[in-house]
């Protein structure tokens, strides 16, 4: 079928993409090297091993030197142990089964450590995660085999050649307070046969209808339901909520917000409670000591040492498969009974759950899950809920080919164009001042957001302006070139000499440090981004107010919220030049961060070429809060 032939040819460049990326920060690098790009931990040390299911070996490891460097290792990813005195031959690869803080679990293709891996200089690389391109791409086949057959109705809705349908019957339960639009968007999904849409912008609890919706329809039907999102953090987010409502919540894969309260929603940790584990483990150990005495003989002893030994394998791979079988009718237990299950996209397939059917499938944030991602789950439902905003930040795609081509285009934003009847659009927001709110309103959400009369007007103190554009036009704020990155050095020192004004103001308003506001200081740059924290750290009056000030870029924030938010938007040259400031998308997530007060410095001459800013300029000077950066001059 053409749809899924052109998605699959996306996916394929996609992949070479990222794989070729992936070559050229590895290849030819040493471990110090592929360390800082987050792509090793090095050096470890082993903490700790276990036999696990079809006889390989698990091994605990710890990193013992650089642990405040950021990091891809992830549950479930493809990864290898090494040694870096022969990286290219001392090595085995694995899978890691479990990563918290600096300890991770990886699962061994082997039964037993090499003799290597006791002399130490060990590390762990990532390798490329094939896995997740290989579930993609499954999927896609199977969608296009599916949509010849009777059962393909879902799969021709999603496309967009039938329409969906709606029960007519109201839900009876509707728990929680929800607001109007809340409350319709759980009715929608309550009532919807095949397809429902949550269209969330900023602020307006999407979660929270999410969870009431969720909970609804288990009262309904009784049936298991799949809620499954992009990231780890977002499935975290969703699960805890869900737990907390009191439905029995299974996570799959390990979470990335390590909390006890999700720790006790894994499989592992429900299998540590259930009934049979204490038999299992006793089998475990019983194999282990096999092992260990197998060990004793080495392979190149005579004919009686060698049959000894093998007897020994034979009967620790004996009490392992029986460990095997326990283990999986616990495992069968636990699925049984879960209401809920949750993973991210590609976990909707982990082994534990990979041939479950649910009549619902939730997918949260879709907004930023590539659509091949998205068929993994949809594959296993009769009915599916999309929730997120396509207004804001669209997934990263490697390969502006396949960008181009239209893998950029998310489901959601298919389905919101396709399908209006499917979608309820949340209305009121609980973040933001109105004035904050209201030029992404007007822009993106047809005027149609309206703000909680709780934070409509949340100042940060008395006759504050809530949103200020300070003009850097005629100030000789030029930009400079850093490698492929734009920064502003004179504009990275405005932001950070008005933002100590303000912290002089707010000690004025008898904010003491403990109390003071949150402030986020974003760019969509990252060499500016670096520029600014050098600011922030050359700033010894602002050291009491440290922890409440992060510096990060747009992209990094996008699902979070602070008091305050500073963009500088560092473009300022005499074309009117503004790069991919352009994708008015990255903006609007930008906007929207701030609670009390939003400042934006940018250059009007260079912004104002483009009507997206030529409006945002000409909203400040109606609400009166234009400002040139001159009056801040000494």
């Amino acid at each position: 079928m053409n749809y899924f032939r052109k998605l699959l040819d996306l996916l394929r460049i996609e992949r070479e993409e990222d794989h070729n990326q992936y070559i050229k920060q590895t290849e030819q690098s040493s471990a110090a090297d592929r360390r800082a790009k987050g792509l090793c931990w090095y050096p470890i040390a082993i903490r700790g091993m276990e036999m696990s299911r079809g006889d390989y070996l698990t091994v605990e490891v710890e990193r013992t030197t650089h642990q405040d460097i950021a990091h891809q290792l992830r549950t479930g990813m493809p990864a290898v142990l090494f040694s870096n005195y022969d990286a290219k031959n001392d090595k085995v690869e694995g899978t890691i089964a479990f990563q918290q803080n600096n300890r991770l679990k990886i699962t061994l293709r082997t039964d037993e450590l090499p003799d290597w891996s006791r002399d130490g200089k060990l590390g762990i690389d990532v390798l490329f995660d094939d896995n997740s391109y290989d579930e993609m791409q499954e999927a896609l086949k199977q969608a296009s085999a599916s949509s010849e057959k009777q059962e393909g109705r879902l799969i021709d809705i999603l496309i967009g050649e039938k329409p969906p349908t709606f029960q007519t019957e109201k839900p009876v339960f509707l728990g929680g307070k929800l607001n109007e639009s809340q409350q319709s968007a759980v009715e929608k999904i309550w009532q919807a046969n095949e397809l429902a849409i949550v269209h969330g912008p900023p602020g307006t609890g999407k979660t929270t209808t999410l969870v009431q919706a969720i909970k609804a329809l288990w009262q309904k039907d009784h049936k298991p339901i799949l809620v499954v999102a992009p990231s780890n953090t977002a499935v975290d987010l969703l699960s805890e909520k869900l737990h907390l409502e009191g439905l029995n919540v299974l996570r799959v894969g390990n979470p990335a917000r390590v909390t006890e309260r999700l720790m006790a929603l894994t499989l592992d940790s429900k299998m540590a409670d259930h009934s049979l584990m204490k038999e299992a483990k006793k089998l475990k150990k019983q194999a282990q000591e096999y092992k260990n005495m197998a060990h004793k003989y080495k392979r190149n002893f005579g004919k009686a040492e060698r049959d000894q030994r093998k007897l020994l394998f034979d009967e620790a791979h004996k009490i392992m498969k029986e460990v095997g079988n326990s283990e999986q009718y616990m495992i069968d237990d636990i699925v049984a009974r879960a209401q809920v299950i949750t993973a991210t996209l590609v976990g909707a397939n982990n082994y534990t759950v990979k041939n479950l059917k649910y009549h619902t499938v939730v997918i949260d944030e879709a907004g930023q899950a590539l659509e091949p991602a998205c068929w993994i789950p949809i594959l296993k439902a009769q009915k599916v809920i999309l929730a997120g905003d396509h207004l804001q930040l669209p997934p990263t795609i490697k390969s502006n080919e396949a960008a181009r081509g239209g893998l950029a285009t998310t489901l959601l934003e298919k389905l919101v164009s396709l399908h209006p009847e499917a979608v309820v659009l949340l209305e009121e927001q609980y973040r933001m001042n109105e004035q904050i709110m209201g030029f992404s309103s007007k822009v993106f959400y047809e005027n149609r957001l309206k703000a909680n009369s709780n934070v409509a007007n949340h100042l940060l103190f008395k006759n504050d302006l809530p949103v200020v554009f300070i003009d850097t036009a005629g100030c000789s704020f030029d930009e400079k070139l850093e490698g492929t990155s734009t920064t502003n050095p004179d504009e990275a020192a405005f932001v950070f000499k008005h933002l100590h004004a303000l912290v002089a103001e707010l000690k004025n308003q008898g904010y003491t440090p403990e109390k003071f506001p949150s402030v986020a200081v974003i760019s969509p740059y990252k060499e500016q981004i670096n520029l600014l924290q050098a600011q922030l750290e050359s700033s010894p009056d602002l050291l009491d107010y440290r922890a409440k000030i992060s510096v990060n870029t747009i992209d990094s924030f996008q699902g979070q919220e602070r008091d305050i938010v500073y963009i500088s938007m560092t473009r300022s040259n005499a074309e009117g030049s503004i790069g991919f400031l352009s994708d008015i998308r990255r903006m609007n997530v930008a906007m929207t961060r701030a609670r009390k007060k939003l400042v934006i410095v940018g250059d009007s001459a260079t912004l104002a070429s483009f009507p997206f800013y030529a409006d945002f300029i000409a909203y400040t000077e109606q609400l009166n809060t234009y400002q040139s950066a001159w009056e801040f001059m000494d």
